[in-house]
C-alpha cells in the first residue's frame, strides 16, 4: 500500500504556515504581489477529511484574530449549475452516459466532460460564481473588506471536468482584492507545477504562492 504524500502532522504544519502568513499585523503575506492576493494550499487527496478538520480549526483561529472567513464550496456551485439546467436535462445526461459506458467507459466519461464542462468553464462559469459570492458579501459588509479571506474548497468535485488554474485565471481582478486561498487536492511537481488530484498532467501555469 502506498503512503500519502504527507501525513496528518505534516498537513498541520502546512496549515500553520498559512495561518502565520494570514495574521500578520500589516496584512496577509500570502503573495509578494500587492494586487495578486492568491495562494494555494496543496494537499494529498487521501487526507481530504483531515484537511477539512484543519481548515475548521484555522477558521476558528482566524476569527479569534478578527478575521471573517468566507467559505466557498465548489461542489455546491457545480451542483447548483447542474440543477439549474432542469431535472430532465440531468436525467437525459445520466441515461446517455450509462448507455455509452456499457460499450466504452472512456466514451461515457468524455460525454460527461462535453456536457458538464461548458456549464462551469470560462469567465462566466464557476469562477463568476466565486466572484459573485465575494462581491455580494463585501457589498453587504463593506466594513469587513480589509479583514476578510476567502477559502475555496471541495475542488475535487470538479475533477475531471475543470482545471483549477483556469479558476484562478478567471478570478484574477474580480475579488475586490480580498485574499483568496484555494484548497487544492493534488501533487506538487517542481516550484510551480501542480497535478490536479495527482492524476492530470502537471500544470505549471500557477502564479500564486503554493503551500505544501
Amino acid at each position: 500500500m502506498s503512503m500519502p504524500l504527507f501525513n496528518h502532522s505534516a498537513l498541520a504544519e502546512v496549515v500553520e504556515a498559512l495561518r502565520e502568513d494570514l495574521i500578520q499585523e500589516d496584512g496577509p503575506r500570502i503573495s509578494t504581489m500587492r494586487n495578486y492576493r492568491f495562494a494555494i494550499l496543496c494537499y494529498d487527496p487521501s487526507v481530504e477529511f483531515n484537511l477539512r478538520n484543519e481548515i475548521r480549526r484555522l477558521t476558528d483561529d482566524l476569527r479569534g484574530y478578527g478575521w471573517h472567513v468566507l467559505s466557498i464550496n465548489l461542489q455546491k456551485l457545480l451542483l447548483d449549475r447542474i440543477h439549474a439546467q432542469g431535472e430532465d436535462w440531468a436525467e437525459s445526461v445520466i441515461r446517455m452516459e450509462q448507455a455509452l459506458h456499457k460499450t466504452d467507459p472512456a466514451r461515457g466519461l468524455q460525454y460527461l466532460k462535453d456536457r458538464i464542462g461548458p456549464l462551469i468553464e470560462g469567465p462566466e462559469g464557476i469562477a463568476a460564481d466565486c466572484s459573485r459570492i465575494i462581491s455580494d458579501f463585501i457589498a453587504e459588509n463593506p466594513e469587513k473588506k480589509d479583514r476578510t479571506v476567502a477559502m475555496i474548497g471541495r475542488a475535487g468535485a470538479l475533477y475531471p471536468f475543470y482545471r483549477s488554474s483556469a479558476l484562478l485565471k478567471h478570478l484574477d481582478g474580480h475579488t475586490l482584492n480580498v485574499p483568496v486561498v484555494l484548497l487544492y487536492p493534488g501533487e506538487r511537481q517542481g516550484p510551480t507545477g501542480l497535478s490536479f488530484m495527482g492524476v492530470l498532467n502537471a500544470d505549471s501555469d500557477y502564479r500564486p504562492r503554493i503551500y505544501s
